[in-house]
């Protein structure tokens, strides 16, 4: 009878941790499916200066939490050079040019040259609250998907840019 009793005891632990397992697995699978599916930004054909053209687009904060569009494309207007448009928003942020934008990357760091002049669609936009750079000089100089460090004097001190938006960029080059 106490072999019999010890195991009963056992086989109720051994299906104690079953039903503990099958739990765990049930709730993660529920977990992970609420999870969004999109993990990094995507070539799209997006209207901009008045074309469709594939860009990259994704919205990201700066250290004060000030949101920001950042839309890269090869430029119909300006000899095909690669761009990076920075975007204000809500709108009421004002960005004076020329300005050249500050990028960081571990040690290396580089000056892009501020384009939004050359742009008129920019140029007769009211709001003031986009800019663009030239990104070709960065692009060809990096040769991994590192995270970037942007700065605008009088601007934003520090926007943080992932790998994978990097990597993005990169595939448009």
């Amino acid at each position: 009878m106490l072999l019999w009793i010890l195991k009963m005891k056992k086989t109720t632990k051994s299906i104690n941790n079953l039903l503990i397992k099958s739990l765990l697995c049930y709730l993660t699978v529920i977990t992970v499916s609420f999870l969004p599916i999109k993990a990094n930004a995507e070539v799209a054909i997006t209207e901009i200066n008045g074309e469709n053209i594939n860009a990259s687009s994704e919205f990201l904060r700066d250290l004060d939490y000030e949101t920001w569009q950042l839309v890269v494309y090869r430029s119909p207007l300006d000899e095909g050079k690669l761009l990076l448009r920075v975007i204000g928003y809500p709108g009421s942020l004002r960005i004076d040019h020329p300005q050249s934008l500050n990028v960081d990357s571990g040690r290396k760091n580089w000056l892009l040259e501020d384009t939004t002049l050359s742009n008129i669609y920019l140029v007769n936009d009211k709001r003031q609250a986009a800019a663009e750079f030239d990104l070709d000089q960065l692009i060809n100089d990096i040769s991994q998907n590192r995270p970037l460090r942007l700065s605008l004097s009088g601007v934003f001190t520090e926007l943080p840019v992932p790998p994978f938006l990097v990597k993005e960029w990169r595939s448009l080059y």
